[in-house]
């Protein structure tokens, strides 16, 4: 893997500007009446909607405000920027690349929601300028970047916390407080599924468009040619996503490792995967794709099972999601099933869950919220108190807890990739006497675009 300066790089890549380090900075709580400056780092769906969304919602509230955006797309950015302005009355600072946003002492926080190749570099980048950080599922693109973004936010004192919004849900948190409760009696197993129709798409080479700088929106991923299908469909391309499994796949598995209380990777992973729904698709990620993993059981020295499925083509529902329990719309079916001794337990999208008892499956307690809406402003509520108080353990989805259950899905990923059952070493973070597995742990990164290995 190739490194370089970090010192060096930052004053290349930001045209020799002065460069805070953060080893520099002493934070300090932040009482409510301080306000807090944010910027927003990717424009996309999930950036410009939904987290700039939820500071709309609790600017006042919280006393926040959205003081800088950065965007490889320039259009993109400045069409996003007078939503800001008209909805917060203020302009924010406009940078296309977010490291000069980093070198603004203003600036408190950052909220990334780019795509995943980008996520671990500009988490490592933030806290060691000091700010605290919000970062999109999943939290990296492979396993050693979720260690780095972990070591990070540990030696810089940051608040980092992961969009897996479902830890923030207050019907779901009180499911899961049930479940430890033995609601169901003793949890054995769970299941998640995430069942989403998707079309696939062909490779469109061409032209960069006008506004798009395209060497930054690639970053460390490989050299390449602009390509549409990259920009669109990105999540389904390995360079820059990681399938469905870690895309939606990533909320589920989050959900099956707290409700079990998993705190180590698995020991024992196995998958296959096959692109039978859209076989002339140019994306190399699995449509179809089943994935079984064992975790070392604390109970008793039983092990513990969680199987996980992916199909991207029409479905059946399953346990009543899809149909009954819809996850947002009636064409998708997601969720988690945790099984019992005494029933089993749904959680059938963002904001709800089902108990049925017996063995006449008798329904049992339940709550939900109309319209299962994913929560994003109370879990972006909750990163902003714990930036207050500097406490780690208040978030509701810590960097550590990101990169747990986004290395199962990569973990996945391998063994689907390598076609057999792989053993993995939870302590070392490598698989056992397996060095051509080890191989995908990380990635090649491109130049200067470099993981340090001293974050």
């Amino acid at each position: 893997m190739c490194r370089c300066n970090r010192r060096e790089f930052f004053r290349q890549a930001a045209g020799g500007g002065a460069w805070m380090a953060a080893s520099s900075i002493l934070k300090s709580s932040q009482s409510a009446h301080e306000r807090i400056r944010v910027a927003v780092v990717g424009l996309g769906g999930r950036g410009r909607h939904s987290l700039c969304g939820a500071i709309y919602q609790l600017a006042k509230e919280e006393n926040v405000e959205i003081a800088g955006l950065s965007d490889c797309d320039r259009r993109r950015m400045e069409a996003a920027a007078k939503e800001v302005e008209q909805r917060l009355s203020v302009r924010p600072r406009l940078e296309v690349d977010m490291r000069r946003l980093l070198e603004d002492k203003s600036i408190h926080a950052v909220m990334i929601a780019t795509p995943n190749h980008w996520h671990a570099l500009q988490t490592i980048w933030a806290c060691q300028a000091g700010k605290d950080v919000y970062v999109e599922k999943p939290a990296s693109h492979n396993v050693l970047e979720g260690r780095k973004m972990v070591e990070a936010a540990r030696k810089y004192r940051c608040m980092v916390q992961v969009g897996t919004q479902c830890r923030s849900s207050p019907k779901i948190r009180e499911g899961i407080a049930k479940l430890h409760q033995g609601v169901i009696g003793r949890v054995y197993m769970a299941r998640g599924i995430a069942f989403k129709l998707r079309s696939g798409g062909k490779n469109a080479f061409g032209p960069v468009p006008e506004g798009l700088n395209w060497d930054l929106w690639l970053g460390p991923a490989p050299e390449s040619p602009y390509n549409q299908l990259a920009i669109t469909r990105w999540r389904f391309l390995k360079a820059y996503g990681n399938g469905e499994l870690g895309d939606q796949g990533v909320h589920q598995v989050d959900v099956i490792r707290w409700g079990l209380r998993l705190d180590q990777h698995p020991v024992r992973i196995q998958s296959m995967g096959a692109n039978n729904f859209r076989p002339a698709s140019d994306e190399d990620t699995p449509g179809q794709q089943t994935m079984t993993a064992k975790f070392a059981g604390k109970d008793e020295g039983r092990d513990l099972l969680v199987h996980f499925e992916t199909r991207d083509g029409f479905t059946n529902e399953e346990a009543g999601m899809g149909i009954k329990y819809p996850f947002v719309d009636h064409r998708n079916v997601c969720g988690v099933i945790f099984f019992g001794t005494e029933g089993y337990m749904i959680i059938p999208d963002y904001s709800s869950y089902y108990t049925f008892l017996g063995p006449n499956r008798e329904p049992g307690p339940h709550d939900s919220v109309p319209g299962s809406p994913m929560m994003d402003a109370d879990h972006v509520r909750n990163w902003l108190q714990a930036i207050r108080s500097r406490r780690q353990e208040e978030l509701s989805a810590d960097i550590e807890q990101g990169h747990l259950s986004a290395a199962v899905c990569h973990l996945a990923n391998i063994a689907c990739s390598l076609e057999r059952t792989l053993q993995f070493d939870p302590v070392s973070e490598k698989f056992v006497d397996d060095p051509e597995a080890d191989k995908l742990l990380s990635r090649q990164y491109r130049p200067p675009y470099l993981l340090p290995e001293q974050v």
